[in-house]
């Protein structure tokens, strides 16, 4: 007996079965287990001889089981049955390390210690931990099956009902998840207890009436130490108070005092050794099992590592590779004809077993390498159909006979791509998965070029009609008269019918449907319809503006488009009135869109209410009781059509009046200032007075020759004067600014007469013509004189001596 670290072990049973008496009451002293009374539990373990059963158990449960040495190749470890006291768990626990079953040390055929082992560990235990490899699940002859099927039947004949823990602890698990591998585990060992032949007695007793089934799964503690630790720790915290309820020994029924442990013991050893029923498989079998499984190993790495396999694996990541599926096919024949050399003298059963089981491992290795060289084959395939799609419909052929052709070529092409990569080996139907969603892409690509061409055809037909109304239909408002909508009309027409011609043949290499071709047809017309109820809304949101410049043309210009100039003789009442007319038709144009040859009332609604007061005034009970204008809807326009409501008109009118009223009196001004220039002789009272006032003087000048000569002269400079300096213009815009402007050029304008006047003299002493010094001072004006310079004029206008005339344009310009 050894002590070390709080731990005791002892022999329990040797290799030759004999039952170690003297060693087991030693070991119940040393660790004082009559003490214990009830609390304490019992855990075993079985499995394949090196399977690392000790290991798992020093870890678990800090004991000192001798482990096998790696280096030393493998070899029987543990021989008999050993047990120890567990280190640092409450309650006591003692576990018990069990010879590992199918060793070779033992033979062929002597298997009855295994069997033997494998029920006391049963009968004794409360807890047996099931050490298996993860390989082995869900295989007929790993993982003890047998013994357990053998040992369920004696234990239920030998005795009575004990409610034992297995644990299934799982070695070397993969990625497959525990919740993959829980399940059937669980269904192998339901099924091992359904086929046991049970007495009268258990007959309808279930598996949970005898045994709890725990699975546990750990990692590779050559591989992955560090975790396997990790996963141990975490499972020892099961084993702290495992008597209590609900613990992994909760089922206390039948438990032996700790006082009495070495007796029971050695009776159920006796028992177990004198049966005679024990029917167990040949060791034969387990010995075909671990060899065929070792030989089956060696050929999955072989494969593995094999070259040829390597540069396939690692081309087809890259892209596909022609004559795959033949080359996978003689990698896997010849690596299966290795296996069937090395294994044809095992049992036929286990080494088919084992074959078909490297086979599905092979497959399973390979199948990612199949699948990365069909998703190849599809992108090729894919692309190839991309580029013969564009190239068919670039070359003029239709749309729908396009696509059909290169989505059968394409689909025909994988279809022979797909037969070279198959491996002969494998039955796996993923080539149709990937022919699915190949025809998939295809589809959707198709579906996305379509949508694309429509949407094409479609913007150019929209933009066609969109330049062949735009700028007609803002042309024909801009002019608005009474046929100005039938001539609308007359052009949607027109050009909706040669844009549905055109469309209709776009869209006949697509062969669509009847009603979806008709639905993009209406659409169209749709669009048609709204580029011209969108161009009159907007000019609709211009139409002050429109009818401010109808009205600034009609009124400032006469018939033949010529400047009006107001000479005082002009109708401006009548102007005006025919101005504001054709605005106000502008506006019953602009209220409302009149796509539809229906008639409304709108323009007369519009003259009643806003030109025609009194007619207004008579008829307005006919539209509305108070005002025609107080709505927000025309009565035969539905809303949807209206542009201008009369509310809106209403108030437009009065903007438009407020805005033009200026004009008219600018006209109305520069009338009466014109007819004040023109009428410059005093009244005939005031001639008869001078006349008869000025009799003398008169008679004086008849007598006196030379006071005729002065005032001619005295006639002449005066006359100068006011065309020089423009007298009556200055006083046009008032008195008080045309004498501030007459004090400023006096002075000036005298100087630059006098200086005319010596340079006239001057010519005349020179022998020159003499000229007229009222035509120079007229000719003055504006002019450039003999020596190049250029005189200036208080105003722009052109001006006679009977005095100045106003231009209506000029007036515009102030107005503005």
């Amino acid at each position: 007996m050894d002590n070390k670290d709080e731990c005791c072990s002892t022999h329990l049973i040797d290799g030759d079965g004999m039952f170690n008496v003297a060693g087991v009451e030693n070991f119940m002293k040393e660790v004082k287990l009559a003490e214990c009374g009830l609390s304490y539990a019992v855990v075993s373990i079985m499995g394949p001889q090196s399977s690392g059963k000790s290991t798992l158990l020093n870890h678990l449960f800090h004991t000192n089981f001798r482990e096998m040495d790696a280096y030393k190749g493998r070899s029987q470890t543990t021989k008999g049955i050993w047990m120890a006291r567990c280190a640092g768990i409450e309650p006591c626990t003692l576990v018990m390390d069990l010879e590992g079953t199918d060793g070779r040390e033992r033979g062929e055929d002597d298997t009855a210690f295994e069997k033997q082992s494998a029920l006391f560990a049963l009968a004794v235990s409360d807890i047996v931990l099931i050490n298996m490899w993860c390989h082995d699940i869900g295989r007929e002859q790993a993982a003890n099956k047998p013994l357990l099927k053998t040992v369920f039947q004696v234990m239920m004949r030998l005795f009575s009902p004990r409610k034992t823990t297995l644990m299934f602890v799982i070695r070397d698990k993969t990625r497959t998840p525990l919740e993959n591998l829980e399940p059937v585990l669980r269904e192998d060992i339901q099924k091992i207890w359904d086929s046991v032949p049970k007495p009268q007695a258990h007959k309808d007793t279930p598996l949970s009436e005898f045994f709890n089934v725990e699975v546990v799964a750990l990692s590779s503690f050559e591989e992955k130490e560090e975790q396997f630790k990790e996963q141990v720790a975490s499972l020892r915290q099961r084993f702290f108070h495992s008597i209590a309820p609900g613990g992994l020994a909760g089922d206390r029924r039948a438990v032996v005092p700790a006082s009495g442990f070495s007796f029971s013991s050695q009776q159920i050893w006796k028992v177990i050794k004198e049966n005679k029923d024990l029917d167990l498989p040949a060791h034969k079998v387990m010995v075909a099992t671990v060899r065929c499984e070792e030989i089956a190993n060696e050929k999955y790495v072989s494969f593995t590592e094999n070259e040829e396999w390597s540069q396939l694996e690692e081309a087809v990541n890259s892209h596909s590779v022609r004559g795959f599926g033949r080359k996978v096919s003689s990698i896997l024949d010849a690596c299966l004809s290795e296996y069937d050399a090395e294994a044809t003298f095992f049992d036929e059963g286990v080494r088919s077993s084992k074959r078909k089981h490297l086979e599905e491992k092979l497959l399973q290795l390979v199948q990612p390498a199949y699948q990365s060289m069909l998703g190849h084959i599809r992108s090729d395939a894919f692309e190839r159909f991309k580029d013969a799609f564009e190239k068919a419909l670039k070359g003029g052929k239709g749309f729908a006979l396009a696509a059909r052709e290169c989505a059968e070529s394409c689909m025909s092409h994988f279809d022979e791509e797909c037969t070279d990569a198959i491996i002969d080996q494998a039955k796996w139907d993923s080539s149709s998965r990937v022919k699915d969603k190949l025809r998939r892409d295809v589809d959707a690509h198709i579906a996305e070029v379509r949508s694309a061409k429509l949407t094409e055809v479609t913007t150019l037909y929209e933009t066609k009609l969109n330049e062949a109304l735009a700028g007609p239909v803002e042309a024909l408002l801009d002019g608005a008269g009474d046929d100005t909508w039938p001539a609308i009309r007359k052009l949607l027409q027109r050009e909706t019918d040669t844009a549905v011609s055109g469309f209709a043949a776009a869209l006949s290499g697509f062969e669509m449907d009847e009603e979806s071709r008709d639905n993009m047809v209406l659409r169209l017309k749709d669009y048609a319809r709204g580029v011209v109820e969108a161009k009159a809304k907007e000019e609709a949101g211009r139409v002050l503006s429109r009818m401010k410049d109808r009205f600034s043309t009609l009124f400032s210009h006469d018939q033949d488009s010529m400047p009006r100039i107001w000479t005082g003789k002009e109708d401006i009442r009548a102007i005006t009135k025919t101005a504001r007319s054709a605005s106000l038709k502008l506006l019953s144009v602009m209220a409302a869109v009149r796509l539809e040859d229906e008639g409304d009332s709108i323009d007369k609604i519009l003259i009643v209410a806003l030109v025609d007061g009194k007619a207004g005034a008579s008829s307005s009970k006919s539209i509305t009781s108070v005002d025609p204008l107080a709505s927000s809807t025309w009565d035969e326009v539905p809303p949807s059509k209206t542009l201008i409501t009369p509310v809106q008109c209403k108030s437009l009118w009065r903007q438009f009046k407020t805005e033009t009223e200026y004009v008219v009196s600018q006209a109305i001004a520069a009338q009466e200032a014109s007819k004040r220039n023109n009428n410059w002789l005093p009244p005939p009272w005031a001639i008869v007075a001078m006349v008869v006032l000025g009799f003398n003087e008169f008679m004086t000048l008849l007598r006196n020759p030379l006071y005729l000569g002065f005032i001619f002269v005295a006639y002449l400079l005066f006359k100068a004067l006011w065309v020089q300096m423009d007298i009556s213009g200055e006083f046009r815009n008032g008195v008080l600014p045309g004498l501030l402007s007459l004090s400023t050029k006096f002075l000036p304008t005298v100087m630059n007469l006098l200086k005319r006047l010596a340079e006239e003299g001057q010519g005349m002493a020179n022998g020159q013509p003499q000229g007229n010094p009222a035509l120079s001072s007229k000719s003055f004006r504006g002019s450039t004189n003999d020596h190049g310079d250029v005189s200036t004029s208080g105003t722009s206008e052109v001006t006679s001596e009977n005095g100045t005339e106003y231009s209506s344009s000029s007036l515009h310009d102030k107005a503005q």
